[in-house]
Order: C-alpha cells, then sequence, then structure tokens
C-alpha cells in the first residue's frame, strides 16, 4: 500500500492512465459478474435468514447479543453507508433527473423524475446491503459459533481445510486488507469532498484540491487519537451521536419541506423498487453501446463490494449473540429502509424545488457533483444551521468509518485479535489517510469511482466461494444437530423401552405370587 502511495505521488498521471485502462478492461469483460454476483448473494442472504439456518445463533447456544438493538443498528449504519447517504442524497437522484438512466425519458421531465428516486432505491437497497451480509455472516459464524480468529481466511475452512493456515490464507487475507484500504479510502474521499463544499457554503472556503487534503489532515488526526479508544467506549458513543443528529436533520427536512409530496415519493419510488427489482438487477446495454450501466450500478456494486470486507468485519464485531434470521433482518431490511427514508426526504425535496420552484439544482450538481445538498438546504428554513448540523454529521460519518476500519484492518493483520494493539491500528489509519489524498490528488471523485471497481473484482471472486463455504459450513451443523436429535430419541426410546419391559417385568412377578392375580395396589 505504500508503494501505491509513492506511485501515485511520483507518477500521478501515469497512476490515473493505468487505472483507465484497467478500468475499461473490467467493465468490458466483467461487467456482467458484477450483476449476477450481487443478485445471487441477496438471494443467498434471503434464503439461509428465512430458512432453517436462520435459527443457529451467532454464539454459544442462548448467548445474549453484545449490543442493545437500537444501538446495533446504529452501528451498523453509521459503518456501512452513512456518509454516501449524505454525498448522493441529493446529488444522485438530481444527476438521474437531469440525464436519465439508459435514456429512459426526457431530461428533467416527470419521468425522468420518477427514475431518479427508482435507480435512487436500487442502489442503496438490497443488494447494497446483501454485499455486506455475506461477509459479516461469514466472520461471525466462523468467530463466534465456531471459535475461531477473526479473519477473512477462516470463512474458508470448510472448503479448504487446513489449507487456510498457509500460502492460500495469506494471499486471501492480504486480498481483504487491500480491498478495505481502497473501499474506505472511497468513502473517506467523498466525505472530504462533501466538506469541502459544506465549507464553501457555510464559510465561504474555496473547493479544491489544497482545501481537500487540508480538511483530509483534521479529519485523520482526530480519527487516529479516536482509534486509540476501546470500541465500546469511542465508536459505540460516536454511532449513537451519528444516528441521533442524522435522525433530526432527516426529520426537520422531511416536515419543513414539502411533507405531502415527500410522502408520495417514498411510496411510488418503494412500489417503482419492487415492480422492477428483476429488470434493474440484470439490466446491460449491448446493443447501443451505453455506459450508464458501468458509470452506476457497477460502481455502486464494486464500492460496496471494495467496502465488504471492512463493514462486513466490523458488523460480525459487534453481532455476537444474534442469531443468523436476527443478523439478516438487521444488516439487509432495516437499513434499505432508512436509505430509502432519507432518499425520499432529501432526493424528493431537492426534485420538489427543482420541478416547482425552478430551483436550478440541476445546474448545481452538473457543475459540482457534491454541491446538490447544500443548494438544496438554502431553499429550506433556517438553511444556515441547517448546513452546520449537515457539516458536524458528515464529519462524524467520517470518523466513525475510519476509525471503525482502523479496528477491522488491524484484525486482518493482528491474527483476528478482536482487539488489536494501538500502534497497529495507528499504522492502518496512517495508510488508508494517505491512499485517500492520492486518490483525491490523482483524480478526485472520478479517481475513487474507478479504483473501487478495480479493486472489487478479485475479492467479489472470493466472496462467491465464501457463500459457498459458509453454506457447507451451515449443512455441516445441521447434519450435526439432526444427527443429535436422532441419537437422543433413539436413547429415550431405549430408556421407555427398558421402562416398560422393567414394569411388565414386576407385574409378572407380582401375578405368580398372587396365584396369577394382579398385585394388590
Amino acid at each position: 500500500m505504500l508503494g501505491f502511495v509513492a506511485l501515485g505521488v511520483r507518477m500521478p498521471a501515469e497512476l490515473t492512465r493505468w487505472a483507465d485502462v484497467a478500468l475499461q478492461f473490467t467493465t468490458e469483460h466483467f461487467g456482467w459478474l458484477y450483476l449476477f454476483a450481487t443478485t445471487g448473494f441477496l438471494i443467498f442472504c434471503i434464503g439461509v435468514g428465512l430458512g432453517p439456518y436462520g435459527r443457529i445463533r451467532l454464539g454459544a447456544d442462548g448467548e445474549a447479543p453484545e449490543f442493545p438493538y437500537l444501538t446495533w443498528l446504529g452501528m451498523i449504519f453509521s459503518a456501512g453507508m452513512g456518509v454516501g447517504l449524505v454525498f448522493w442524497g441529493v446529488a444522485e437522484p438530481m444527476s438521474h433527473f437531469i440525464a436519465p438512466p439508459l435514456g429512459m425519458a426526457d431530461a428533467r421531465s416527470t419521468r425522468a423524475a420518477e427514475l431518479a428516486i427508482q435507480y435512487s432505491f436500487f442502489h442503496w437497497g438490497f443488494h447494497q446491503w446483501a454485499n455486506f451480509g455475506i461477509v459479516g455472516l461469514a466472520i461471525a459464524y466462523a468467530r463466534f459459533r465456531l471459535d475461531r480468529p477473526g479473519l477473512i481466511s477462516e470463512t474458508f475452512r470448510s472448503a479448504l481445510g487446513d489449507r487456510v493456515d498457509g500460502a492460500a490464507g495469506y494471499a486471501i487475507n492480504m486480498l481483504a486488507v487491500v480491498s478495505t484500504v481502497f473501499g474506505v479510502a472511497t468513502t473517506m474521499g467523498l466525505g472530504i469532498i462533501q466538506i469541502n463544499s459544506g465549507l464553501g457554503t457555510v464559510a465561504g472556503v474555496a473547493f479544491g484540491l489544497d482545501n481537500q487534503l487540508a480538511i483530509l489532515g483534521g479529519i485523520s488526526l482526530v480519527f487516529l487519537l479516536a482509534s486509540l479508544t476501546p470500541l465500546k467506549a469511542g465508536i459505540r458513543y460516536v454511532s449513537d451521536a451519528n444516528m441521533l443528529l442524522a435522525g433530526l436533520v432527516l426529520l426537520f427536512v422531511f416536515f419543513a419541506g414539502p411533507t405531502d409530496f415527500l410522502t408520495a415519493v417514498l411510496t411510488n419510488g418503494i412500489g417503482d423498487y419492487f415492480a422492477n427489482l428483476i429488470g434493474m438487477s440484470l439490466v446491460m446495454e449491448p446493443y447501443t453501446g451505453e455506459d450508464w450501466v458501468e458509470r452506476w450500478t457497477i460502481f455502486y456494486w464494486a464500492w460496496g463490494l471494495s467496502w465488504a470486507p471492512f463493514v462486513g468485519s466490523f458488523i460480525a464485531r459487534i453481532s455476537r449473540g444474534r442469531t443468523v434470521r436476527e443478523f439478516v433482518l438487521g444488516v439487509i431490511g432495516v437499513p434499505v429502509l432508512l436509505s430509502m427514508l432519507w432518499f425520499a426526504t432529501f432526493g424528493g425535496t431537492a426534485l420538489h424545488f427543482e420541478l416547482f420552484d425552478g430551483a436550478g439544482l440541476g445546474d448545481a450538481v452538473s457543475r459540482e457533483m457534491s454541491a446538490g445538498l447544500f443548494a438544496m438546504l438554502e431553499a429550506l428554513p433556517a438553511p444556515g444551521v441547517l448546513g452546520i448540523a449537515m457539516l458536524v454529521l458528515i464529519v462524524l460519518f467520517v470518523i466513525t468509518s475510519a476509525n471503525s476500519a482502523t479496528f477491522v484492518l488491524g484484525m486482518f493483520t493482528s491474527q483476528g485479535r478482536l482487539n488489536p494493539g494501538r500502534p497497529t491500528r495507528l499504522i492502518w489509519g496512517v495508510v488508508t489517510a494517505l491512499v485517500t489524498g492520492v486518490l483525491l490528488a490523482s483524480g478526485g471523485l472520478e479517481a475513487l469511482q474507478t479504483i473501487s471497481i478495480i479493486a472489487a473484482l478479485p475479492f467479489m471472486v472470493l466472496m462467491i466461494f465464501m457463500a459457498a463455504s459458509l453454506l457447507r459450513a451451515f449443512q455441516a451443523e445441521q447434519r450435526q444437530k439432526e444427527l443429535r436429535e436422532a441419537l437422543l430419541r433413539e436413547r429415550v426410546q431405549r430408556l421407555l423401552a427398558e421402562h416398560d419391559a422393567e414394569r411388565d417385568g414386576h407385574e409378572a412377578t407380582g401375578r405368580n405370587e398372587n396365584g396369577g392375580n394382579p398385585p394388590a395396589g
């Protein structure tokens, strides 16, 4: 990773060119695989969650969950896609509004507005969170049910056996580390860009690379200091503050904005999402050469896949004592509903101002992708206070994500220790910050999107085998459970038979002693 940083500092133009070549090769030859794999992961999660394996506990039988339910959900949401939701909450719907998906509508039309919400729900819906669910479930099962180290390689033990202790295991874990660093760097970079836009609106700070690197330096100092605190004392309380502030901002925008319009947008968007889920999941454009799927859907799936080792591992770390069914519903169900509510509120408010008031938000997003959010806030009551609240929220989300990442990367490089040493966490915090800085300097948003797609491909292949290995482990546990139950039934039947035989023997003895009459009493 330090070699990558050095290459980016010394030869940024060459790094950008090589990344573009790798991106074109990946999307042209493997774009279909991203679509099939993520759809398969969703089907897998639903199947194991709702099926008989859903009763399996991620820990000892009867073990209580480590964290309260609402705190657990808040930590999942904050570490998962908090920064992304804030960045894309207005930017994505407005982007689809001014350039509709796959040319399915006229730009800036009412149909374009419907598609904007529909595809925003899709990109932040079940598929995205299924990526996290696969990794988190596999690690939590291996760590807390089978009492193995919290390493990605341990999720393959049922398939590879002792080979995970050798070169194969090291290769798997190193690939997970690289994917995690790039995934976290992508999210941090988006947060830094959004903070820069917010400071431009609130404090007149210019939008540019120098200020973004300065912001990155300040954020890095804070999260590195936070990484020195224990998990329960640090990330937990920052996460709770995240959720409280996010909820307050969400409620304010919902009720201060066009509330009736937003409720209709949410209802209509959910209907469109479920009605078109299969078609959106597997759509490609081989006949027209359109690259919209690559620029949007494949980018999102790749970002989620590269983010999956970190988010999945962190979710696994905080999910001890949950059942598989609780895990699946908590990771895939609740965050998706919150994401839909977020996009309906922020994206719907922006579309309302654009459609009925001509607010110019589409033009603002066209000039600067991250500017749409704060431009929309200007049309609401108390825009100054609201802008400051959003800035604080973004900063907290970035700190939470980066802080959580130091724990996960420390686990990956400390033989799966649940509480890695402080020097290890500090090293990975510095490396992640440096990679983020290189990507910002190499092309900003475009570079972040490019590197996430490239880094995700090899780990996506690993996740396919990870799901197969997890299913094999579930089947083995189910067989053992059925065998134990069969042995228990056989033992009970044998004891009952012995009891019946002994009783019959006593009755026969009594009859003989009473001359053939049954014994008294």
